[in-house]
């Protein structure tokens, strides 16, 4: 069958492809401007790529259709049809059976803000401990006396003793005080002291040699001296408490030793004493008048006065 003018009434009857013959073209026939195919259809061409999932889609221009019909293409992707393609879906993580997306991993980062806030925490205390522990090492070494600003020790008190024994000290001991050139000595031998030590430098005007000392009961004692003389009389003040005495301290050549003999002059004195009770400073010095040129040995106390 050839094509020919088949003399039809109604556009749509022509056949549309008659542009494709050469009667056809030679009575005008044209081609669909809305593409290939039937009237009315749309098919435009996209490149690859395009295609734009989720956004709305654009209406195309309307076209003039076949045979002097004004046609509106519109397109839209099967998957935005109704009854269309699903849109395709993102695999949740971790293999779950939910057909969502799952949100962020609240746990996670909850766990990792408390580690980052306790670890701040951490750092905080032991500068912190640092810095105190700066702080107070810092006080002790300028607490720390030096040289120029040490001060004397003071006299520790002798106490009786566990048998009930009043007090009994060397003359070089740590309750004795010695003051205006009094010192230590262990050039004469004979002497009763530890180590053989003993004071001298009582030949001088304000030397002294101050005890101090604990008694349990407030009365009478009697303070008892072992000392050493040249082969000569001497005589010491005696203070009590601050007091002196009426009598100064008798400290005769009781052992009869030669002239200028300090070795053989070691001997002994006592006197009496009114004490209270508690601590007691006893006090023998070189004052005004005296003839002191004498070593100290040993000082000790009995209860009681000497008739």
């Amino acid at each position: 069958m050839t094509p020919g003018d088949n003399g039809a009434s109604k556009p749509e009857e022509d056949d549309p492809f008659g542009y494709l013959y050469a009667d056809g073209q030679a009575r005008g026939a044209q081609p669909p401007s809305g593409g290939y195919g039937y009237p009315n259809a749309v098919n435009r061409v996209r490149p690859v790529g395009e295609r734009r999932y989720g956004q709305p889609q654009q209406t195309a221009p309307q076209q003039q259709g076949g045979y002097g019909q004004t046609t509106a293409a519109h397109y839209q992707a099967p998957e935005t049809m109704p009854g269309g393609a699903p849109a395709p879906r993102q695999s949740s993580h971790g293999g779950g059976g939910g057909g969502g997306r799952r949100g962020p991993n609240t746990k996670g980062l909850l766990i990792g803000a408390i580690a980052v806030v306790a670890a701040v925490v951490i750092g905080i205390s032991i500068a912190m401990l640092n810095g105190d522990s700066d702080d107070k090492n810092g006080n002790q070494a300028d607490a720390s006396p030096t040289q120029s600003q040490e001060a004397p020790p003071s006299p520790k008190a002798t106490s009786t003793g566990e048998a009930g024994e009043l007090p009994k000290a060397d003359a070089v001991d740590d309750a004795v005080q010695l003051a205006g050139g009094a010192a230590p000595a262990s050039d004469v031998k004979g002497a009763k002291s530890a180590g053989g030590s003993y004071v001298g430098g009582l030949n001088q005007p304000g030397a002294s040699v101050t005890w101090t000392v604990d008694v349990p009961k407030p009365g009478k004692y009697t303070l008892n001296v072992n000392y050493g003389v040249p082969g000569k009389d001497a005589n010491t003040t005696l203070t009590i408490n601050g007091t002196s005495q009426n009598r100064p301290l008798n400290m005769s050549n009781f052992a009869h030793a030669p002239e200028g003999d300090w070795e053989r002059g070691w001997t002994h004195t006592w006197a009496n004493l009114q004490l209270q009770k508690g601590s007691n400073t006893i006090s023998i010095s070189c004052g005004s008048g005296n003839q002191c040129d004498v070593n100290l040995d040993q000082f000790w106390l009995e209860k009681g006065w000497r008739g």
